[in-house]
């Protein structure tokens, strides 16, 4: 098995894959947490995933994580008192030794639904650990629990609204998996700003002549089935500022104001700011790393770190398909094409790309955000309603599944590069930025948050660090965040508590 992995995923310590184990007599390495086999498949998952969509593709990132989460949740029931979400296999005697081979068999029918590209990668996940991919058992013994588990939660989702397969037209041939089926169409052009109230797809290069026009990333994942709820009901408040256009095209100052707001975050970002913005822009490093930090630091058991992955993975999931159902809604304008809109010819003070700094000679329409803006719609933020959702899932799991205080479930000190798994994102040498490498930042930085709403407030406030959404947005996807979190939270908590 290719066991490469990205910088900063390294599982040393966690599991070696060099010494099979044998489904008989399943235990973690000597050392090692118990959560040793999610592990050793988030270690494999990551680098494919990524080398298919990016960090900041949150759709896609958290289908993929929220199915392979969903899986485990299933395969463990039948040993841990709890009904899986889509099967019901009853009680079974088992400890850790079961649940691990369970999980990774579940997580063997769904990686090869999701990315069937890479069906070698899952199966060496298995020869890793002295199982058979070729075990196809559906009975009562650890693989056919996981077997079951894993095909029941395929045959729920490969046609839960996503399009997963390409096929929820009716096609046969040359599907394309996850295009649009909403007949969705944006309103101005590429390189033409036609209604500046509206989104507007950017147009992108690969710098060798080659453009680009984005399309907005599955809009159909408003019609996606949700986990805790039954359709999207909650409804983003109108974006005044973003709409703030007469009808003849001429800007109201609150649509200017906006705008300007930031041009002037740009102006004043510092290095750790701008660390911040690119952090959590990445789904995986911020959001995934995050709970496994408080597994390992709080030293959760197999069953608790599956029930806490899947419930923020579910909540996130659940969160989006309410935004992308109000980005739909909306379809407002991101912050490139308002400030071209507004300063076409004029010049500003701004940032001026990578390792220019501040400028005063760059017009509106040369102006580029620091971070790259997602392909859809601005209104409302998607990753400061993701950050909410999952800081307030965790929090509400920490305090009444584990049992701690508001106040230590709300904890996040602890989260440091110390860490094994989950601390090396948060120590950035000296010009190791993403987006400014060789300059950002000036000496090392080690980030970090005190507590989970810290980590979520940044999360939201860095999207305007980053230049991709107005505060408005922001705002208004925190809200959503906060309701969904805490839905989900509840919807869980009825599942393993019945």
């Amino acid at each position: 098995m290719n066991q490469t992995a990205l910088p900063g995923l390294a599982l040393a310590g966690l599991v070696s894959l060099s010494a099979p184990l044998t489904a008989n007599a399943f235990d973690c390495p000597s050392g090692a947490p118990p959560i040793c086999a999610p592990a050793a498949v988030i270690e494999v998952v990551v680098p494919r995933l990524l080398s298919t969509v990016a960090p900041g593709d949150a759709p896609l990132v958290l289908r993929t994580t929220t199915l392979i989460t969903n899986a485990w949740f299933d395969a463990i029931a039948p040993y841990s008192g709890w009904t899986g979400v889509y099967s019901n296999l009853g009680d079974l005697p088992g400890g850790d030794s079961e649940r691990n081979v369970a999980l990774l068999y579940a997580s063997h029918e769904v990686l090869n639904s999701l990315m069937p590209q890479f069906a070698a990668d899952w199966d060496g996940i298995l020869h890793g650990f002295g199982l058979s991919p070729g075990n196809n058992a559906v009975d009562d013994s650890p693989a056919g629990v996981g077997n079951r588990a894993g095909a029941a939660v395929v045959a729920a989702r490969e046609h839960d609204g996503m399009n997963q397969l390409g096929d929820a037209t009716g096609s046969f041939y040359n599907l394309r998996p996850y295009a649009d089926t909403t007949g969705y169409e944006p309103v101005n052009k590429g390189e033409r700003l036609i209604n500046p109230r509206r989104w507007q797809p950017d147009t992108l290069t690969t710098g060798s002549g080659i453009f680009y026009t984005q399309q907005f990333v599955t809009p159909q994942w408003a019609e996606t089935q949700p986990y805790s709820y039954k359709k999207p009901t909650v409804i983003a408040p109108f974006p005044r500022t973003s709409y703030a256009v007469r009808p003849n095209g001429a800007p109201l100052p609150p649509y200017k104001a906006q705008a300007d707001e930031v041009l002037a975050a740009q102006v004043a970002l510092t290095d750790r700011q701008k660390l911040v913005a690119e952090f959590f822009d990445d789904k995986i490093q911020s959001l995934g790393f995050s709970t496994l930090a408080a597994t390992l630091a709080l030293g959760l058991d197999l069953r608790q770190f599956v029930q806490l992955d899947f419930l923020v993975n579910a909540a996130a999931f659940d969160t989006g398909i309410t935004v992308w159902e109000n980005k739909r809604r909306y379809d407002a304008v991101r912050p490139f094409s308002a400030i071209a809109y507004l300063y076409p010819d004029t010049t500003i003070t701004a940032w001026g790309g990578p390792g220019e700094g501040i400028v005063t000679d760059i017009t509106g329409k040369e102006w580029r955000p620091y971070l790259q803006t997602a392909n859809h719609p601005e209104y409302p933020s998607g990753s400061a309603a993701f950050c909410r959702a999952h800081a307030t899932a965790t929090q509400l799991y920490l305090e009444q599944i584990i049992g701690l205080t508001a106040e230590e479930a709300n904890q996040l000190a602890y989260w440091t590069p110390a860490i094994p798994i989950a601390g090396a994102p948060l120590a950035v040498p000296a010009g190791k930025s993403r987006i400014e490498p060789g300059v950002t930042p000036a000496q090392e930085t080690t980030l970090g948050w005190e507590t989970w709403d810290e980590f979520s407030d940044e999360c939201g406030i860095s999207r305007l660090w980053g230049g991709v959404h107005f505060l408005d947005a922001i705002t208004a996807g925190d809200d959503i965040g906060e309701q969904i979190g805490t839905k989900a939270f509840y919807w869980l908590k009825a599942r393993i508590q019945d």
